[in-house]
């Protein structure tokens, strides 16, 4: 892979396609290509294709809104995974994996992604595992994809990303990290795919009391 930061397989797969039927199994229900070996460094496989890569370390590809994701709890083991807004989809947080532009960020938008721009509901520097890799190839020496030694050690699914606090410049260094997740739908890609919608407050019901019998005046 050359000089290329990040781990040999980053690249690879954030560039493969996914959810397309697997060509030695299409015959077969519910075989879309959503799997990923990170030791293969092939194409995406679907899960009849599991036997052929028993003992290697694999990630399951899902998707939310046209845009594939990936959940925490399956690539933290593999990448530092600091300064990534992370979503939650059905009780599991997750990552999209490439950038998600915007034409024009919103009104009243306080955080965007470095790279993209894309409008963030928390204070985190990049919208997806592509645009840090792309934050890292610019030269920012506070990034990197790498553990440190023993630093994954008693990690567990209800693991987030923690950074320092971001602060405000203009060469686009420094690292942020919110207290929330937002929430988002998404689909595993064998389902219909739900587009992103913000938690919202559940609605006010306000019981009417009724009025008493009416009674007529007197004469």
């Amino acid at each position: 892979m050359g000089n290329e930061p990040g781990p040999p397989w980053l690249k690879p797969m954030l560039k493969s396609n996914y959810f397309f039927p697997c060509p030695s199994h299409s015959d077969s229900n519910k075989s879309e290509c959503n799997m990923y070996c990170l030791d293969c460094l092939g194409s995406a496989f679907c899960s009849y294709c599991l036997i052929h890569h028993q003992g290697h370390r694999l990630v399951q590809i899902r998707r939310s809104s046209y845009h594939n994701v990936v959940r925490i709890n399956e690539i933290q083991k593999y990448i530092d995974i600091s300064c990534i807004q992370p979503y939650v989809i059905n009780g599991a947080k997750i990552f999209f994996l490439n950038e998600r532009p915007q034409p024009k960020p919103g009104k009243g938008v306080t955080y965007t992604c470095e790279i993209c721009e894309r409008s963030l509901p928390d204070s985190f520097r990049f919208c997806s595992l592509g645009c840090k890799l792309n934050g890292i190839k610019r030269g920012d020496p506070e990034l990197k994809f790498s553990h440190k030694r023993g630093a994954f050690d008693g990690m567990d699914s209800d693991y987030e990303p923690s950074t320092p606090k971001r602060t405000a410049y203009s060469s686009g260094f420094g690292c942020g990290c919110g207290p929330r997740s937002s929430s988002i739908s998404v689909s595993s890609g064998d389902d219909n795919m739900n587009s992103m919608s913000p938690e919202m407050p559940p609605p006010l019901f306000y019981r009417h009391r009724r009025k008493g019998i009416p009674h007529r005046a007197p004469f």
